[in-house]
């Protein structure tokens, strides 16, 4: 291999995120430019790439909460909108095919309904890139749109593995008592430490007993990949495990979308295409509003959820790459497809940065489309008449609740967004409520009170705290803030920001160790020596 092969991708990737684009917008763009160099060879790109798919099914089973996946919201709006999706675009392709348009007339109806499906998905590497960087990952919209997507990533799998067409093994029966197993293997995850031996296992876990495991029965790989990942969900150690992995899914992913592009140049026509498909864009964002409306969230978590699921997908790509492989469809499908994904990240990037401008302009016109009574999770908040608001519940939190509680009793509130973490507080008789501070609309939600004085960001995410800060500053607020930090860069982000102070947990924790250290020498010992 030429290491400068490299080098085009990294530099067209580089470009489209110096103009707020998602990278691998680069990486289909230096397929096709790699191919139209008359580089059309590298075949080592393709087990690269299922590798690439491997890990990303798996790291999605990794964080696969199914508890969450039963919630009607998600299930029905994942399932009613890909049906409806699918009628939709079958409608209008045969109108498309009626009129000449396109490359439609050439379509039958089997083929039809198989890229009908493949344009349902949403792309989950474009969801996640953008809530990651607006903060808002933990955010109701924000875990609606990832149940959704997480939804829609199950029904692929379901498809690639129908899609071999062929029945499996009798013996692929015995895989139901891969549960049994789980014990076994979350021994194992538990003694990989930290390292290199981390990744190696889950390596181990995606390719052995599930794709190689899987294959062998007459399943389909990747549904072996999600499966393992699903067994190994409920470990303490998953999401380091999914963190580990991380780096090196995104690196094989760029792979996979390299070869994309060397299934050639795309024609006028097939840009034509994809070009008159992307009108469904519009439609598929204003069923998925209607939808999460429906279900009764606020217009404001239900239209941000919506514009983050507004476009197409790489598991759209990777339908119709199972597709053509079965020849189902011809290959200059796969080229339409990769155009329609690359245009849609084109549209949905800078509408997710004028997000905040389109609802406040939307607003009033939809405000009476909100159902009544909302969802749960989408009530007002009312909080009392607290001294002290904490975010962030969890270790730090939770501390800093009790230091302060001690000084101010029954003044301090606790707001934490899981559901979880709430019930806990309130066995241990603090007072806590349901809340996301990296959500706007949280702000709306809270019935005015004028009594807080201070607010400790205490979230995990220094992204959250520091869109949390700037959300509250952007506010009527107008009392003291103080925030964790762990690193310098991020204190000087928020200091910058208007808070007041900070608190470095690192340097604290290193304090804290050298007190208890002291308490426990004898007194000889805790003085200084003499010399």
């Amino acid at each position: 291999m030429d290491p400068l092969l490299l080098l085009i991708p990294l530099l067209l990737a580089l470009g489209a995120v110096r103009i707020g684009l998602p990278p691998l917008i680069g990486y289909l763009a230096a397929g096709f430019a790699l191919y139209a160099a008359g580089i059309d060879a590298l075949e080592f790109l393709t087990p690269i790439a299922d590798l690439g798919v491997l890990l990303l099914l798996f790291a999605i089973g990794l964080k696969l909460d199914l508890s969450s996946l039963a919630r009607r919201e998600v299930w029905g709006t994942a399932t009613t909108h890909m049906l409806i999706t699918v009628l939709i675009a079958a409608l209008f392709i045969k109108a498309m095919a009626l009129v000449g348009l396109g490359m439609f007339d050439l379509l039958s109806n089997t083929q039809i309904l198989t890229l009908g499906f493949a344009l349902s998905f949403s792309s989950t590497v474009f969801a996640i890139k953008t809530l990651e960087e607006s903060g808002d990952l933990a955010s109701l919209y924000g875990r609606t749109a990832i149940g959704i997507l997480i939804m829609q990533d199950i029904f692929a799998v379901v498809y690639l593995t129908a899609s071999k067409g062929v029945w499996p093994s009798p013996w692929a029966l015995a895989l139901l008592a891969l549960p049994l197993l789980r014990p076994l293997m979350f021994r194992m995850m538990k003694s990989s430490g930290h390292g290199e031996m981390l990744v190696l296992f889950g390596l181990v876990m995606a390719l052995v007993p599930g794709a190689a495991l899987f294959g062998a029965v007459g399943l389909k790989p990747d549904l072996g990949a999600l499966i393992m990942g699903i067994l190994l969900a409920g470990h303490a150690k998953s999401s380091e495990l999914s963190k580990s992995l991380f780096l090196f899914k995104e690196l094989f992913l760029v792979a996979f979308f390299l070869t994309i592009g060397q299934q050639g140049i795309p024609s006028m026509e097939e840009i034509t295409t994809a070009l008159t498909l992307l009108m469904l864009l519009p439609l598929k964002l204003m069923l998925f509003l209607g939808l999460l409306l429906f279900f009764r969230f606020r217009l404001r978590t239900a239209f941000m959820s919506s514009l983050t699921l507004g476009n197409f997908s790489e598991f759209g790509l990777i339908v119709m790459t199972a597709a053509i492989a079965t020849g189902t469809l011809d290959a200059s499908w796969l080229r339409v497809m990769a155009l329609m994904v690359a245009f849609s990240f084109l549209i949905a990037a800078p509408l997710d940065r004028m997000a905040q401008g389109i609802y406040q302009w939307l607003q009033p016109k939809l405000q009476h489309r909100q159902r009544t009574p909302l969802h749960p999770e989408d009530q007002p908040i009312h909080l009392g008449e607290p001294k002290i608001l904490i975010f962030g519940m969890g270790r730090i939190g939770s501390a800093a609740y009790d230091s302060l509680n001690e000084i101010h009793p029954n003044q301090v509130m606790g707001i934490d967004h899981k559901q979880g973490i709430i019930e806990r507080h309130h066995k241990e008789h603090r007072h806590a409520v349901l809340g996301d501070g990296t959500d706007s609309d949280f702000w709306d939600k809270l019935v005015p009170t004028s009594s807080v004085d201070l607010i400790v960001l205490a979230m995990p995410s220094h992204q959250g705290n520091l869109h949390t800060a700037e959300l509250l500053f952007n506010s009527d607020y107008r009392g003291k803030v103080t925030a964790i930090v762990r690193y310098p860069d991020e204190e000087e982000a928020l200091l910058e920001m208007g808070v007041h102070s900070v608190y470095n947990i690192y340097q604290a924790a290193g304090a804290g160790l050298a007190d208890q250290v002291m308490d426990t020498l004898p007194r000889s010992l805790s003085s200084k020596p003499s010399l």
